[in-house]
C-alpha cells in the first residue's frame, strides 16, 4: 500500500454502539456525505466494503478507537488516531453533530492538521489495562478501609494491635459492639477486603510473569535499579513509555509526562508556571510515588532534595526530583546502561519501609520457572551482570544476616552472551 497514492480523506465520528463516516478529498471537497449511523455490529463488513488503498482514515481516540483502528489499517493506505482535545482546540465549532464531527475530522486529514496520537501496539494495550485494573482494585481497597476506620471513629473503639486487617482480626470485626446494620456493613467491608487481597496479589503475579517476557524483560532491570523503582511502578513505567526509541531526547519524555513546567513566551515577557499537566497521568502519580522513595533511602536523591527545598516548598522540590528521575530513565532505557548513581548493594536489595525493593524483591515475586531455573543468588548476580554493576559485590547483609551472590562464571556457564568483549 505504500506506492498507492491517497486521493480520499475519511474522518469517523466513533461512539459506543455506532459511528458515522464522511470523506473529502484533497481539495477538502465532499466526496461521501455523512452517512447514517452504522452499527459497530456491522462495522467490520462495511469497513472492508467501503474502504481501500487509496484511503486515509482518521478516528478520534476514544474507548473502542483501538477496536476499530485494528479493523481499518490493513485496509487503507493510512490510519490515524486523534487526540480529542486537540482536535477540539483546532477545529472549535458552534454547531457539532455527529455528521459535522465526521466531516470535520476528514477535512482536518486532509489539510495535514490532525494531531496523532500513537498506537500502542498490542501487548502494551494489554499491560495498560491490566495495570488500569490494578489501580481500580485498590482504589476499591482504599474505600473499603476508609469506611471501616470511619465505624471506629464514629464509635471510639479501640482496635487491636498490629494489622487492623489482618486475617486474625476477623472475629473481632464480627463481635463489634455496634448495631446489627453496620456489624453486618463492617462484615461486608472485611469481607471485600479479603477477596481483594486475593484479587491483587493474582494481578500482581501476571506482572512478575510480564517482567519476565519479551519485551518487557529485556528493560525492566533497568528501572528496577533505580530508587524508589519495585515491580508495580517499574511496570507501570514501561507501559506508560511504549517504546523508548519513540522519544529522541528526555525532554520530550518529560513533555509526554506533563512534567514540564508551562511557559508564556511573549514579547519582552518571559515567565514559566506550574506543570502542563498535559500528559499521562498515571506516569506523573508513579513518579511523585517513586520521588518521595527515593529521597526517603537513597543519598543522592536526599541531598538533591534538601538542596532543592532551601528555595523551594517540598511539593515542588518532589516535583523536581520526579522530573529528574524521568530524564534518568530515558538515559538508562535508551542506552540501557547502569544509573550513573547506582550502588550495586542498593540496587541488589534497596533499603525501603516496605518490604525490601530491588533485584532480590523482584527474584522473591518470580516463580523458579520465571527465574529461568534460576536461584534467587543467581538471579540477582545476573541481573548486576545485565547492568555491568557490582563485578567485585560477593555479598551483603540484609536483616542482620548475610547474603551471598552467585560468582560471575557460574552465570557466564549459562549465559556466555553476558561475557565481556575480548
Amino acid at each position: 500500500m505504500d506506492n498507492v497514492q491517497i486521493t480520499r480523506f475519511v474522518g469517523i465520528d466513533l461512539h459506543k454502539h455506532f459511528a458515522v463516516v464522511a470523506a473529502v478529498d484533497a481539495q477538502q471537497q465532499l466526496v461521501l456525505k455523512p452517512t447514517g449511523r452504522i452499527s459497530l455490529d456491522d462495522w467490520p463488513a462495511w469497513a472492508a466494503a467501503h474502504l481501500g488503498p487509496q484511503d486515509a482514515v482518521v478516528v478520534e481516540a476514544t474507548s473502542n478507537a483501538w477496536w476499530c483502528y485494528d479493523i481499518v489499517a490493513p485496509l487503507v493506505g493510512r490510519a490515524v488516531v486523534a487526540n480529542p482535545l486537540q482536535v477540539k482546540w483546532i477545529a472549535a465549532a458552534a454547531v457539532k453533530t455527529d455528521k459535522h464531527d465526521a466531516v470535520k475530522l476528514a477535512k482536518l486529514l486532509a489539510a495535514n492538521l490532525i494531531p496523532e496520537v500513537w498506537v500502542p501496539p498490542a501487548h502494551v494495550r494489554e499491560l495498560r489495562a491490566l495495570l488500569a485494573h490494578r489501580h481500580a482494585l485498590v482504589k476499591q481497597q482504599t474505600a473499603a478501609k476508609n469506611r471501616l476506620h470511619s465505624l471506629l471513629h464514629r464509635h471510639h473503639l479501640t482496635p487491636p494491635a498490629g494489622d487492623l486487617f489482618a486475617a486474625q482480626n476477623r472475629t473481632w470485626w464480627a463481635e463489634l459492639d455496634v448495631s446489627p446494620s453496620e456489624r453486618l456493613r463492617a462484615q461486608h467491608d472485611v469481607a471485600t477486603l479479603a477477596r481483594l487481597q486475593e484479587q491483587l496479589a493474582a494481578v500482581e503475579g501476571e506482572l512478575a510473569r510480564l517482567s519476565q517476557s519479551e519485551p518487557w524483560r529485556a528493560a525492566a532491570p533497568f528501572l528496577i535499579q533505580l530508587p524508589g523503582f519495585a515491580l508495580v511502578s517499574t511496570m507501570s513505567v514501561l507501559a506508560a513509555i511504549g517504546d523508548i526509541n519513540r522519544f529522541p531526547d528526555a525532554k520530550h519524555l518529560v513533555g509526554y509526562a506533563g512534567l514540564g513546567a508551562g511557559v508564556h513566551n511573549s514579547g519582552e515577557v518571559h515567565r514559566e508556571g506550574p506543570l502542563t499537566k498535559q500528559g499521562r497521568r498515571d506516569l506523573r502519580r508513579v513518579l511523585i510515588e517513586a520521588a518521595w522513595s527515593a529521597v526517603a533511602t537513597h543519598p543522592h536523591w536526599k541531598q538533591e532534595f534538601m538542596r532543592l527545598c532551601r528555595r523551594k516548598p517540598q511539593g515542588v522540590a518532589i516535583v523536581a526530583i520526579a522530573r529528574k528521575l524521568l530524564v534518568a530513565i530515558w538515559h538508562v532505557l535508551a542506552e540501557r546502561a547502569a544509573d550513573r548513581h547506582a550502588d550495586p548493594v542498593m540496587v541488589a536489595t534497596k533499603p525501603c519501609p516496605e518490604p525490601v525493593e530491588g533485584l532480590m524483591r523482584w527474584a522473591w515475586e518470580l516463580t523458579p520457572e520465571q527465574r529461568g531455573g534460576l536461584t534467587t543468588r543467581q538471579f540477582v548476580r545476573y541481573g548486576l551482570m545485565r547492568l555491568d554493576l557490582g563485578h567485585d559485590l560477593t555479598g551483603f547483609r540484609y536483616g542482620g544476616q548475610p547474603r551471598g551472590l552467585a560468582t560471575e562464571a557460574e552465570i557466564l556457564a549459562r549465559f556466555p552472551e553476558l561475557a565481556p568483549p575480548a
